[in-house]
């Protein structure tokens, strides 16, 4: 749980935005991150503009947001169907910003290996645009999603930010550059960039339908419709699951923070703490056994371990707990318990 320091610095942020409410956009805001950003920021009282192609976005998450707030607290959001990959659309949503919080990228490592030019376009040359609109818009803070994928084959464990291997997907390779070119925009035109490197977000509005669904909700899902979990190699493989309130949290401390020496890095957002996928799967079983006593005798089926993921993931938090006051709410565990409701009613 928080400490009380942690605790401080992001309730102090919290206050600070309702007494002195700003202007956010939250590119990728129909996206399972971007509309929990959309959420708490207008739970906050904030002026937010979303943008979202639909691509992987759903309008459903949308209207539970809308469902979520005060009509008074949705007429503060604007919503803008369009595409990052078009410098127009970028341009008229950063306008007037003053935090933009850029989620919208294709996402999956699988994803990417079976088209990697299409995640190219989206998390490179879409991610220019917005670095471009950003800077020409004199915004005051860039705080853009990493990848945990960027360690690639460095073996070291827990995950250091500064210590990185060679990327083992396109999707890295896509999330590396963000981390270049952010760094190359702070140095010549002087751009305020945070990048956060998310580890195995989950949480409610998770998709868990089609190929590139995340394990959490995918698992979830097939527990509750009785189908097979697969495992993919021998179930040891290790995650640093984070959920998504943590994310949040990171998103709001990084876009607000006044220390000049928190700007123009990159941060891990996770918990700092290793679950193996066998560990992961009775974790959900056992929660989800009260509600369907079926799920008793039930086993996993192991297959090949997937090309491009990496064995073991934990991540190193000091640097954000450091220099952006984080501490994360919430354990795998804390997560889960949080989140099971809202599964059970939607998967």
């Amino acid at each position: 749980m928080r400490d009380e320091v942690g605790m401080n610095r992001y309730e102090s942020v919290t206050h600070m935005l309702r007494a002195e409410p700003k202007v956010w956009l939250v590119t990728g805001c129909a996206g399972f991150i971007g509309s929990n950003l959309l959420e708490a920021l207008l739970r906050l009282d904030q002026r937010v503009v979303g943008l979202d192609n639909f691509s992987t976005g759903k309008q459903c998450n949308l209207d539970e947001v809308q469902s979520l707030v005060t009509a008074g607290q949705w007429q503060r959001f604007r919503f803008v169907e369009g595409d990052i990959c078009e410098l127009i659309t970028c341009h008229e949503v950063c306008a007037g910003v003053d935090y933009i919080l850029h989620e919208a990228a294709l996402g999956s490592v699988p994803r990417s290996i079976a088209d990697p030019i299409a995640s190219n376009a989206s998390n490179v040359a879409g991610f220019l645009n917005m670095l471009v609109a950003a800077r020409d818009a004199g915004v005051a803070r860039f705080v853009y999603a990493a990848s945990s994928s960027t360690y690639g084959d460095h073996p070291a464990l827990p995950k250091v930010e500064d210590a990185i291997g060679k990327p083992l997907s396109p999707y890295a390779v896509t999330k590396y550059v963000n981390e270049l070119y952010a760094d190359v925009f702070a140095r010549t035109y002087g751009l305020a960039a945070i990048g956060l490197r998310y580890f195995n977000v989950f949480g409610p509005r998770q998709d868990p339908e089609g190929a590139y669904a995340a394990v959490i909700p995918c698992w979830i899902r097939a527990l509750i419709k009785g189908d097979t979990v697969h495992i993919n190699g021998n179930g040891e493989t290790s995650r640093d699951f984070c959920f998504v309130e943590n994310v949040v949290q990171m998103n709001l401390l990084a876009a607000t923070t006044t220390e000049s020496t928190a700007l123009n890095q990159v941060y891990n957002t996770a918990v700092n703490a290793r679950t193996s996928l066998n560990e992961l799967y009775v974790m959900l079983r056992n929660r989800l056994l009260p509600h369907y006593p079926q799920l008793a005798g039930c086993t996993p089926v192991y297959r090949e371990f997937r090309a491009g993921d990496v064995l073991h993931s934990q991540a190193d938090i000091s640097k954000a707990a450091v220099l952006l006051g984080y501490q994360p709410s919430h354990t795998i565990d804390a997560g889960l318990d949080a989140a099971l409701e809202w599964y059970m009613a939607h998967l």
